[in-house]
């Protein structure tokens, strides 16, 4: 049977104030300096032309007061009993299937898109707590079924009612991208408890057919595979960011032309510093830079599924492993849009690009991951007392 293998203790985490693991505390926190260090190299000159050029860090003041948000978060989710995550998972998933809904009713648009809500003046994406739910609930789910996963009944069937309660909300949003990365999640978290591959392969195949009559009947998201396709069909409009940001990846060479000095960032480059920062990290540090940073974000990883196999119960150990792919996915995801590898999906760059509900969310998910090795800290020092 294959499925993760954690410890047994299910009881109540110690109150002992171990620390927590500092591997992953620091990459967290040398990728949240970078990603706000060349946010402002990116975004200065949006900010200056936005402003009538009076403020050049209109975009880093913001999103510096949602990481200080988002760091205190990440420090008091740290602090946080997993047993209250596996309590509330349920309360959690049904606000965020409100919220979703609410998108529908009351939602704003922004760019176009309309999966914004504001409450008490602050304006979010519920799908960034949708995202944070499913996970939160297949962990629950996997604890309660246990080896029953394999079977049919609770490995497809009952995370499947789990999973469509999210996306049907979302599929009525045309939250394309999403969709995709809550589903990609759900499988790895799917195959992670048990359940069969075989039945895993069929929802694949389920959710290419799906992407296909998505495409065809949504217009812009089939433009978008057409630019993917072959940019320089319409170099003026569909293809027009994708081959700005290869030319940005491309002048970059292997040692970058200097940071702050990207050419492309004044104004060539749509969204220079949200979904496609990326480009502009190669174009200043170079393949060198870049791939400094690549290799930060899977040590990260890395990191997480380490603290995930060492976690103290199978709650916990799911819970760790699932916000830990959440963020692999959407990195790799962007990476992929960023060098032409996929269609453009919107999925921004963890702790890069411009967001702010994306990166407090982002932290907060870090602080989870943190407590967690905190606990496990704490259960090895009971064990060793005995």
């Amino acid at each position: 049977m294959r499925e993760l293998r954690f410890r047994t203790n299910e009881g109540p985490a110690s109150s002992r104030a171990n620390g927590v693991d500092p591997v992953f505390l620091i990459l967290v926190l040398v990728l949240l300096g970078l990603g706000l260090v060349m946010l402002w190299s990116a975004s200065y000159a949006q900010s200056e032309f936005d402003s009538g050029y009076t403020e050049s860090t209109r975009y880093l003041r913001k999103q510096a007061v949602c990481a200080l948000l988002g760091l205190g978060c990440m420090a008091f989710f740290s602090r946080v009993p997993t047993e209250l995550w596996r309590k509330y998972a349920w309360h959690l998933y049904a606000a965020s299937i409100a919220l979703l809904l609410a998108v529908l009713l009351v939602g704003q648009s922004v760019n176009g898109a309309k999966r914004w809500v504001s409450i008490a003046g602050i304006q979010f994406q519920p799908s960034e707590i949708a995202k944070f739910a499913v996970i939160l609930v297949f962990a629950r789910l996997s604890r309660e079924f246990g080896p029953r996963a394999e079977e049919f009944r609770y490995g497809v069937l009952g995370f499947g009612a789990a999973l469509m309660g999210i996306l049907v909300p979302l599929a009525l949003e045309k939250h394309l991208s999403a969709i995709l990365l809550i589903g990609m999640v759900a499988v790895v978290m799917m195959f992670l408890s048990g359940t069969r591959v075989k039945y895993l392969l069929l929802g694949a195949a389920g959710a290419v057919v799906f992407v296909l009559v998505y495409i065809t009947f949504m217009g812009y998201a089939g433009d978008r595979v057409t630019a993917w396709l072959d940019p320089n069909s319409d170099p003026s409009d569909t293809g027009y960011q994708i081959l700005q940001s290869l030319y940005a990846i491309g002048s970059g060479g292997v040692f970058g032309l200097g940071f702050g000095r990207s050419r492309q960032k004044y104004l060539y480059l749509p969204f220079q510093y949200n979904d496609y920062i990326f480009a502009i990290v190669c174009e200043e540090l170079g393949l060198v830079g870049a791939a400094v940073i690549v290799a930060m974000f899977a040590a990260l990883i890395l990191r997480g599924y380490h603290i995930a196999l060492h976690a103290r119960d199978r709650f916990s150990g799911m819970l760790a492993a699932g916000l830990t792919t959440l963020m692999a996915v959407q990195t790799v995801l962007n990476l992929c849009v960023v060098t032409n590898l996929l269609p453009s999906t919107g999925i921004a760059l963890p702790f890069f690009s411009y967001g702010g509900t994306a990166l407090a969310v982002n932290l907060g998910e870090m602080g989870i991951i943190l407590g967690i090795s905190r606990q496990r800290e704490e259960a090895a020092s009971q064990e060793d007392a005995l």
